[in-house]
């Protein structure tokens, strides 16, 4: 396993400042996105993908993930919003192109919302049959697509993503932070680590999507440990956030950022 830092952790900093920092605290990994000063173009990834890639050549970093929204927002395009199937695999296509050129080994999207006039088994259902079409669009290509569940999605329970993931074979993008936000035990969300194709890291607690180290309920050491004992070899990306979204703005990101990767070390070096 190996650390990697998310990009929009830090949304005063250019692109090329955000790799200097992963650089500066010794990790040499960054995941990219399409939010703040260090956002990428969604418009030059799917015009002209090769350019897009050609880009990101001179960062000197290696770049494990790419998180992509197909619309504006949650909401825009979202995987669970009848009638997107066929723009989002056109999408698709590009942004795995774009992924394969850049040697970006994930792509992360967003199951979807509960939209309009929907109960969350009708979410549930598009999303199952959205992802169904994503994952044969992938199939020739060589980025795997995983999905994030979050706080605001259809698939907010552990057995809700286990079921989803038992209908469509999709991988996910393991957040323990939005679970444990909800409620769940750690405990209850470690079956869903075999699964896991990206982690994200950050410390949360009930009703608390991001906190303090010392304040939260997540055991990072017992994370790692069932990520390893599951033969889990990917990036482990620290995710401190500054951002109006569920009231994560008060932690000092790059102090916090800190804490986890030494957490990470102290682990790894024992291990």
């Amino acid at each position: 396993m190996k650390l990697s830092l998310t990009s929009w952790s830090f949304p005063a900093c250019t692109l090329k400042e955000a790799a200097a920092i992963s650089n500066a605290l010794g990790i040499g990994a960054l995941d990219v996105g399409l939010f703040y000063r260090s956002a990428l173009s969604k418009e030059k990834i799917l015009d002209d993908p090769q350019s897009a890639a050609a880009e990101l050549a001179g960062l000197g970093v290696t770049i494990p993930n790419y998180y992509h929204l197909f619309g504006e927002g949650l909401g825009g395009q979202n995987l669970a919003l009848p009638g997107t199937i066929s723009q989002n695999a056109k999408d698709l296509k590009q942004v795995l192109t774009f992924a394969d050129a850049a040697n970006i080994a994930t792509v992360f999207i967003l199951p979807g919302i509960i939209n309009p006039g929907q109960s969350r088994r009708d979410a549930l259902a598009v999303s199952i049959a959205s992802l169904k079409e994503l994952s044969r669009v992938a199939e020739d290509f060589k980025a795997t697509i995983c999905i994030e569940p979050h706080v605001h999605s259809f698939a907010e329970s552990p057995a809700i993503v286990t079921g989803l993931i038992e209908e469509t074979g999709i991988r996910l993008a393991l957040d323990y932070s939005h679970f444990a936000c909800l409620g769940y035990r750690q405990e209850e969300v470690d079956p869903l680590v075999p699964y896991a194709a990206h982690v994200h890291l950050r410390q949360a607690r009930m009703g608390a999507l991001q906190t303090k180290f010392a304040h939260g309920t997540l055991n990072f050491p017992a994370m790692f440990a069932t990520l390893r004992d599951a033969g889990y070899q990917g990036y482990l990306a620290i995710e401190n956030v500054h951002q109006d979204y569920m009231d994560t703005l008060y932690e000092d990101v790059l102090s916090e950022t800190i804490t986890m990767r030494d957490c990470f070390r102290d682990w790894e070096r024992g291990a």
